[in-house]
């Protein structure tokens, strides 16, 4: 019998016989429930005190030792829990002596996991357990790993083999590792005692830089860059920097930034952390966001020049006497500002080599990588249009790749190709009537201004 175990079963037995006084009290006077009341808190407080002493002196002369791992450490989330949870489940297949099995979602494989709360473990040939218990100082949804093993093992275990846990834990992680989008919960969800801050589901893009639509020149020099990146953890260090890239993607809408993201996060195996500004009301909350991020993880922030004041403007004190008083400033409103970002995410920005990538509208390049993966053909008699039109027309890929995407079950390439030359030839004739229209009226504000100044003159 473990340390412990003898206390729990003492605290059973006080247990029963608080809920049998209880009982019985109902039939004792008032004067008499009290004084019995008095004695019981009484006891109570005094078993408290002589159980912390019994406590120290076992603790003194017990040949284990009690190392617990809790799963937050006060508002953060504990990444050793994290290891140590992954470590000692991959040990309950072998060594658990309880098991239950369960089907993951979108899985065919039956997932076996443990069903007690006791692992144990050898080590060098020294034996130790990891005991899984409910934190008894916070919500019973807070966890932590006991780790006991005998004293006289005390440097191996707190040196070697809690390295080897971690190690171990962090590898299997990888190994098994399923990309995970993220989105931002408001700032009044979070809870005080544990991390909240973040929602996540399965991350399950298909998009790959083989598929997605854009120059060949381009893309590779992105590919380059990224390989360049996840392999330079080595060198980001030695130049003093942080181990981060960044890149701001721009271009009208449709010409693929979330599919370049989708790519990029599939190609490098990470997650995805969508960070939506206007939900965040203080610098503050910012950085603890940011502080719950991943390593191995994609921040992404979309329409950053619309989602905060990037002057890092306020308005301050009261107005003045000739001012009209405006009403108060909501409490809700963000006050993040384009300052405290780039401060918390310190050389994201301004560590760029390829930096701005500016996704534009669909090239003849483009055109051909969609053609390919839509409708299977690498050539046809209606490029060469197609090319011409693309040059006289703007289209995104998005457009593009609509115009091409089979409408009946069976692929027919020259409907589809058909169909596309008559959208960019709508298309131009579209941006002709407009070019027209806008010059019509720049022609009509000259002549106004003539006349005017005309009347002016006379």
């Amino acid at each position: 019998m473990m340390i412990g175990d003898s206390w729990t079963q003492i605290g059973s037995t006080i247990a029963g016989l608080m809920f049998t006084l209880a009982t019985l009290q109902q039939f004792f006077p008032h004067q008499l429930r009290l004084s019995l009341q008095q004695f019981v808190l009484a006891s109570l407080q005094q078993f408290s005190l002589v159980q912390k002493l019994c406590d120290k002196f076992v603790n003194l002369f017990s040949p284990y030792i009690h190392i617990t791992f809790p799963e937050y450490s006060g508002y953060w989330s504990n990444q050793a829990f994290d290891a140590i949870e992954t470590y000692v489940g991959a040990l309950s297949t072998t060594k658990a002596s309880l098991l239950k099995g369960s089907l993951v979602q979108n899985s065919k494989a039956l997932v076996l996991t443990r069903d007690d709360r006791k692992v144990c473990d050898e080590f060098n040939a020294v034996q130790v357990w990891w005991v899984l218990e409910p934190s008894p100082t916070s919500s019973s949804e807070d966890k932590y790993f006991q780790l006991i093993f005998r004293r006289q093992h005390r440097d191996l275990i707190t040196g070697s083999y809690l390295d080897h846990v971690i190690e171990q834990g962090k590898a299997i992680q990888a190994k098994n590792k399923q990309r995970r989008l993220y989105t931002n919960n408001p700032s009044e969800n979070w809870r005080s005692y544990k991390k909240n801050l973040w929602s996540d589901i399965a991350f399950e893009s298909p998009a790959t830089f083989q598929t997605i639509a854009m120059d060949p020149s381009k893309k590779e020099e992105i590919i380059n860059d990224l390989v360049s990146f996840s392999k330079g953890k080595e060198y980001y260090m030695k130049l003093g920097k942080p181990w981060k890239r960044g890149y701001l993607l721009y271009g009208p809408p449709g010409t693929g930034k979330s599919t370049m993201i989708a790519a990029m996060a599939n190609f490098l195996n990470y997650d995805i952390y969508d960070l939506e500004l206007t939900t965040v009301k203080t610098n503050t909350e910012l950085r603890k966001l940011l502080a719950e991020t991943s390593s191995k993880s994609i921040i992404v922030i979309e329409d950053i020049d619309c989602s905060l004041d990037v002057t890092g403007e306020r308005k301050k004190g009261r107005p003045k006497s000739n001012e009209k008083e405006t009403e108060p400033e909501n409490e809700k409103t963000s006050k993040v500002t384009l300052s405290g970002i780039l401060n918390f995410i310190d050389g994201t920005w301004s560590a760029c080599g390829t930096g701005r990538i500016f996704l534009s509208y669909c090239s003849f390049e483009a055109f051909k990588i969609l053609a390919k993966n839509y409708l299977d053909v690498d050539s046809h008699d209606l490029f060469e249009k197609i090319g011409i039109l693309l040059k006289e027309t703007e289209m995104t890929p998005a457009d593009v790749a609509e115009n091409l995407m089979p409408k009946r079950e069976k692929k027919d390439p020259d409907a589809c190709l058909n169909s596309l030359i008559q959208a960019l030839e709508d298309a131009k004739e579209k941006a002709k009537l407009k070019a027209e229209k806008e010059k019509n009226i720049k022609i009509n504000k000259g002549k106004n201004m003539k006349f005017y100044a005309k009347r002016l003159l006379f």
